[in-house]
């Protein structure tokens, strides 16, 4: 039985400590919190609740598996999990509005259909067959295995099988996701659909890989699903299966220092009213953030040294706005809407530009979920706003009242109803997480040159490991379910693991 030290509750850390205790060993969580979750917190207030963090979850067989292997006691014995129908809906600046059905293709195609004009829905059926093709190719290297220690060829091969493009005398191949949009959709409707699901996980579309194609696969493939009570029930979950596993977590414990001896992680130093302990362990697994990380360990060995993927830097970060509404929630009315910018080169050009900040009038998705449990009763209901923001941006009045007027257009009379609201910026995010100016980790692609794959979970300090959304496969709820089965694999079966089954 080893001593394992796990730094951080976020959900990768607690799926890894899950696993690790199941395997016999004797696993500690110190968290520098009070409590739980990394960044899927929620906020209370007058009988409202509201999700912090991720609202829906995509791939919840990632989570299935954790339940599986870590007891008898099956994922959706602990939470009430909801297919959200349809899957989202879609408001554009020309007035056009669409509802996707959730994980049909063919109702997916006739939506599109009726909504953009006869081929439009078999142009998107025909993305989603390349695009799981593209899912087909990556899943196993950036879902269920380590990290290739030949990762650039996963940097260099675009694994989308992009639609040969003439162009006056030349023949070209999508290399990008806005490309896929203006060359294989071929229309503008299409290709912002397409576009928002790179811009929720904070990509500059026009230059995302075209194998981000596999983000609306996700979705349409696996389903998008809701946890009733919210997102945070799934957190308490998995804590919950922690404790049942008897892993112990040491809430309010500032980590500052990994220890090494003879060449390899030996424990963690602590901090505040534990200063100078030192809690010795035969592995350290770290869930946090680069900057974090580097300041714990020499960045160098944390990260591998030479040749191994650097960790990523500058991420978007995100803007959300949180709304008690009087009045209940209307019949029929869809979980999940997409307000869409109305020029979205303006958008893009403002949040991944020179000069970062917020459009005049950006992407905005407003969650709606009515659950009882969000409200104080059914004459209330609880919104959810969020925008995709430059990290570290100062966010001002202006760019909170930019949401709700973006949000009036999915919830008619949204100000008339207003209660109160809430912001939570990048500087809270930053605070919750770590992450320098807010940032938020995007899942991991293949190409790109290899700028949106994300660390190794082994590290070059023997006996350290990274786990969570800024390690391999990256961020996101599935992704960091995968990181934790991924670290529990290389620390019991040791570097000859070859992935998850």
């Amino acid at each position: 039985m080893a001593r394992i030290a796990v730094i951080g509750a976020g959900m990768g850390a607690m799926a890894a400590a899950a696993r690790l205790a199941v395997a016999g060993h004797r696993v500690v969580v110190y968290e520098r919190s009070r409590t739980y979750g990394g960044a899927v917190r929620r906020f209370e207030r007058d009988g409202f609740s509201f999700d912090l963090g991720p609202g829906l979850l995509t791939l919840p067989a990632v989570y299935r598996d954790l339940f599986v292997k870590t007891g008898r006691e099956p994922l959706e014995s602990c939470v009430e999990l909801v297919q959200v129908d349809p899957s989202s809906r879609h408001l554009f600046a020309d007035g056009t509005e669409v509802a996707l059905p959730n994980a049909s293709r063919a109702g997916v195609v006739s939506a599109l259909d009726e909504a953009f004009g006869a081929g439009a829905g078999a142009r998107w059926g025909d993305f989603l067959v390349r695009a799981r093709e593209a899912w087909d190719r990556t899943r196993r290297p950036l879902l269920e295995e380590p990290l290739w220690p030949n990762w650039p060829v996963l940097a260099e091969r675009e694994p989308y099988p992009s639609v040969p493009h003439k162009r006056l005398l030349r023949t070209r191949r999508a290399t990008t996701l806005a490309e896929v949009g203006a060359w294989e959709l071929r229309d503008a409707r299409l290709s912002a659909l397409l576009e928002s699901h790179a811009l929720a996980y904070g990509l500059d579309p026009r230059t995302a890989p075209a194998s981000a194609a596999v983000l609306p696969y996700m979705e349409h493939a696996f389903g998008t699903w809701y946890v009733r009570g919210g997102l945070r029930e799934l957190a308490r979950a998995v804590y919950e299966r922690c404790l049942a596993r008897k892993v112990e977590f040491v809430f309010g414990a500032d980590v500052v220092r990994i220890v090494e001896k003879d060449g390899r992680a030996a424990g963690v130093e602590l901090a505040g009213s534990a200063a100078g302990t030192v809690a010795e362990a035969d592995f350290v697994v770290a869930g946090v953030a680069p900057g974090v990380l580097d300041a714990l360990a020499s960045g160098t060995a944390a990260r591998g040294g030479a040749g191994a993927v650097p960790p990523q830097r500058g991420a978007a970060s995100r803007l959300t706005v949180l709304a008690a509404l009087r009045g209940g929630r209307p019949e029929g009315a869809a979980h999940r809407t997409v307000v869409h910018a109305p020029d979205r080169d303006a958008e893009l050009s403002r949040l991944f530009g020179e000069h970062p900040g917020l459009a005049a009038a950006p992407t905005v998705t407003v969650l709606r979920p009515g659950d009882p449990a969000s409200t104080p009763d059914a004459d209330h209901e609880a919104v959810t706003l969020t925008a995709t923001v430059p990290s570290g941006l100062e966010v001002s009045g202006q760019d909170v009242e930019r949401l709700l007027d973006v949000a009036e257009r999915a919830v008619p009379g949204l100000r008339d109803r207003l209660l109160w609201h809430e912001a939570r910026t990048p500087a809270d995010i930053a605070e919750a997480t770590g992450a320098a100016g807010g940032a938020v980790p995007a899942p991991a692609l293949a190409a790109a040159e290899g700028r949106l794959l994300h660390p190794s979970n082994g590290t070059g300090l023997p006996g350290l490991f990274a786990v969570g959304g800024w390690a391999h496969p990256g961020g996101g709820l599935p992704h960091a379910g995968m990181s934790g089965a991924l670290v529990a694999g290389l620390v019991v079966e040791g570097p000859d693991f070859r992935g998850s089954q």
